[in-house]
């Protein structure tokens, strides 16, 4: 007759499942904090590569602006310089135009200025003349003041009195002394460097010899 083994196991295997599975839930805890772990440093080196690059942009951008500043104060000095040439051209445009307009003031006086007919001064200030004058007769200034009026260069006659005087260079002769304005079609003021008006300087013109 076989003798048969029976083996008694005495050890608790439920407290071996307990603890197999505690290892276990352990050995996954860990390996979840590894991978926790090693993602938040994955996440780190991402972001501050990104926030490295970004300071690089930022600096590269404070670069250019600062050139860019530079740029900007180097045409507004170019600006600068460019207006004070061009103020300086009008200037001596201005200046060229006023001798000109001179010439062809006294020009067409010459021209305009009917026999019967003489001035006694001549006044400008800007584009108004004022001739002050004698005449034989009030219709030579009316003659006048039509030469005047239809001058390609003269404009705007205006007289502003007429009055009858003794003349000058002939006793006890009655003659008419005017005062006439009008006005240069061409001329522009005449200004000098700073900016003022220059003062109108008196002309003598006379025609037809003396009255």
């Amino acid at each position: 007759m076989t003798a048969t083994t029976i083996r008694i196991n005495l050890l608790p295997h439920r407290e071996q499942k307990r603890a197999a599975r505690q290892r276990q839930f352990i050995g996954f805890g860990i390996t979840l904090v590894v991978l926790g772990l090693s993602v938040v440093g994955l996440v780190h080196f991402f972001l501050a590569a990104k926030i490295e690059d970004q300071e690089s942009r930022n600096k590269l951008l404070k670069t250019e602006i600062a050139k860019l500043d530079d740029q900007i104060k180097e045409i507004d000095k170019l600006r600068e310089q460019t207006q004070a040439l061009l103020s300086r051209k009008q200037v001596v445009e201005t200046l060229q135009s006023n001798r000109t307009d001179a010439v062809h003031l006294l020009d067409q006086m010459v021209r305009q200025l009917p026999d019967g007919i003489y001035l006694k001064s001549l006044r400008q200030t800007g584009t108004k003349v004022t001739i002050v004058g004698y005449a034989q007769s009030n219709a030579r200034v009316s003659t006048l003041m039509r030469n005047i009026d239809s001058s390609p260069w003269l404009a705007q006659p205006e007289l502003v009195e007429i009055k009858a005087v003794s003349s000058p260079n002939v006793k006890d002769t009655r003659i008419n002394e005017f005062i006439l304005n009008f006005q240069m079609r061409r001329a522009t003021p005449t200004t000098d460097v700073i900016g003022g008006n220059a003062p109108a300087t008196p002309v003598a013109v006379a025609k037809g010899g003396k009255a």
